[in-house]
């Protein structure tokens, strides 16, 4: 079965997600941005999720990290929690 390692950055606002997401292409580092603005309790590991399975995050979510390339940021992808930046570090 699939397997991905991924981390992302929520926030409330797809205006919020749309301008962290330049920042990080500009070269602002992925972890620093989650530390400083996700609104999940992963922020505080740079928004690290460590490895999971299909299924186990919401549909929107999945679709985009078991389909996306890797080392990408992707986003803004709005769940009911809000709206991510979603980068996929590993699928297998």
């Amino acid at each position: 079965m699939s397997q991905a390692t991924a981390r992302h950055i929520l926030v409330a606002s797809e205006e919020q997600c749309l301008n962290l997401k330049s920042e990080i292409e500009s070269g602002k580092d992925f972890a620093d941005i989650a530390r400083e603005h996700s609104l999940c309790p992963s922020g505080a590991q740079g928004g690290d999720l460590g490895s999971f399975r299909p299924g186990q995050m919401v549909p929107e979510f999945d679709k985009v990290v078991f389909s996306s390339d890797l080392n990408t940021v992707m986003g803004p992808v709005q769940t009911q929690f809000g709206y991510h930046l979603l980068e996929v570090t590993s699928r297998s």
